[in-house]
């Protein structure tokens, strides 16, 4: 049984851009920020870059890093660090530009950890309190986390958004990037279950955990990415993981203990995700509209599930945990950056700027948006990569003719 400060307490605010940084500091005390994160210690900020191209519900927001930063500053909070992970498909050097959390981190002087980095220690590292539901299944040869996040509080920073593999990504998934090194995409297959074990992680690491989430703009349909927007106007903030995702996943329309992150952490009792469990103070989320959310799947998702829990599980190693890799990685940003967001995010993302919010980023930084067009490095490698599957599958097809044979 796990108790914490603030266990099953969600706090939720309504806000606008003109206040939204005071609504923030607001909203932490509200959910009890300091109870939760012990004084004197480092303090890490999980920045969120699920993309390194701006779109709306996607990455933290600049608004909510300012707003986390200035808040902890208010109240004693003065070493704080910046926390970044690279992805197999997502360049967070080029994201932290693009996203304005650079822009922010240097104006208050807040140093990044970029853990990607060579300089930075990973530990093979042994549960204490339970066994792994899988984390040891998928790396025998050991479970791997960054050093430096031992000992430090961490303040995760989602939005509130649909995902491909999870229905929803919030809180507890914010600590995949962080924890897991670049062969994080090994666990997709038992996504669910290695969120669970990443918040054990957690909370035997960290002397306090809490998240504040950004519901400025929603995104759903096939998240993290490739997704619709939507302006809610809202904010989450809470010590509880569990908890602040089962509120998300509650506003957007999905029933929490349906998701099966949500439901195991909730029977391990890491958290509470019943929602008629949860106190929720601030504003009263039964009086919100339905938002109606779905999540759905790109071309590229459908193609990882069939790898996954699909016809191609019996090459799920030959094709992602092999020198054959890359096409994965090529074909993804193929489909996201070579196509849609060319032909498709960049309307949407012209139609987001002349809202509210969409002014508010633009005005951060030099006032500078980046929509880029087709990479045209982009569409070589993902060209190279899908003759190399064309090829590979011709191989493998052969292979199985001549065994059918004999």
């Amino acid at each position: 049984m796990s108790q914490f400060p603030g266990k099953g307490k969600v706090a939720v605010l309504k806000t606008k851009p003109e206040i939204v940084l005071e609504d923030i500091e607001r909203l932490m005390r509200m959910a009890g920020v300091e109870l939760a994160l012990p004084h004197g210690i480092r303090t890490g900020l999980k920045i969120n870059i699920s993309w390194q191209t701006w779109y709306p519900a996607c990455s933290t927001t600049p608004w909510q890093l300012e707003g986390v930063i200035l808040a902890l500053r208010n109240m004693g909070y003065q070493d704080l660090v910046g926390i970044h992970n690279d992805t197999v498909v997502v360049d967070t050097r080029v994201g932290e530009y693009n996203n304005k959390h650079r822009y922010i981190t240097d104006k208050y002087q807040v140093p990044c950890l970029y853990l990607y980095q060579d300089q930075f220690e990973w530990i093979c590292y042994q549960p204490r309190t339970r066994p792994f539901l899988v984390l040891d299944k998928v790396y025998p040869e050991g479970v791997y986390i960054p050093k430096d996040l031992i000992g430090i509080n961490i303040v995760h920073l989602p939005t509130v958004k649909t995902h491909v593999f999870t229905t929803i990504t919030g809180a507890m998934k914010n600590a995949f990037g962080g924890l897991l090194h670049r062969n994080r995409h090994w666990t997709h297959s038992v996504i669910h279950e290695t969120l669970v074990d990443l918040l054990m992680i957690q909370q035997e690491i960290h002397p306090g955990i809490f998240a504040v989430m950004d519901g400025t703009f929603a995104g759903d349909g096939p998240g993290p990415r490739a997704m619709r927007w939507h302006e809610k106007d809202i904010l989450l903030a809470s010590a509880d993981q569990v908890a602040i995702d089962a509120v998300s996943a509650k506003l957007q329309g999905f029933d929490p203990l349906s998701i099966p992150f949500i439901r195991i952490a909730h029977e391990l009792d890491l958290g509470i995700g019943n929602p008629r469990q949860i106190e929720i103070v601030g504003y009263d989320i039964e009086q919100e509209p339905p938002w109606n959310f779905v999540q759905e799947d790109t071309f590229a998702s459908r193609g990882q599930k069939m790898i996954y829990h699909g016809p191609l599980k019996p090459f799920e190693k030959i094709l992602l945990q092999s020198p054959l890799v890359p096409w994965s990685y090529f074909a993804s940003n193929f489909y996201h950056n070579v196509y849609w967001y060319p032909f498709i995010g960049r309307k949407r993302v012209e139609a987001a700027l002349q809202t509210k919010w969409g002014k508010l980023f633009k005005s951060y930084g030099d006032g500078r948006v980046v929509m880029p067009g087709m990479e045209p490095k982009t569409v070589l490698q993902a060209a190279a990569a899908l003759g190399g599957l064309i090829l590979l599958l011709g191989v493998l097809g052969h292979r199985r003719r001549q065994q059918s044979r004999h």
